[in-house]
């Protein structure tokens, strides 16, 4: 009734068929009960959501990697970023991206720079 101001008791009353009922449930909006009630928090979630996650993963993953190279010899290495939190719980590495590397070593530091 929200989005298409049909009354769903219509069907029951012959007034709607079964066939336009599943073409209205099909196409209901990401926000609606039946989206939220099928893939709970991921309907909120479009393409763009994801990529720009997956943006922010690399982004700090990049400035981690660089504040590691650019560090005192002596300081204690940064902490690895976490990813951005998706939807179900999963992290980006939980969903099959890369998980952050290790920090490099010292001998791996002067390899790296010889």
């Amino acid at each position: 009734m929200r989005y298409y101001g049909t009354d769903l008791l219509d069907w029951h009353r012959g007034r709607l068929t079964s066939r336009r009922l599943a073409v209205l449930i099909r196409h209901l909006p990401r926000d609606s009960a039946v989206a939220r009630e099928l893939h709970g928090e991921s309907a909120d979630w479009t393409v763009t959501e994801y990529l720009l996650a997956h943006v922010a993963d690399q982004l700090a993953e990049a400035n981690w990697m660089f504040a590691t190279v650019n560090r005192d010899e002596d300081a204690d290495p940064p902490e690895a970023p976490e990813p951005v939190p998706r939807p179900g719980g999963t992290s980006g590495a939980e969903a099959g991206e890369r998980p952050a590397p290790a920090p490099p070593g010292p001998a791996e530091i002067a390899h790296f720079f010889s």
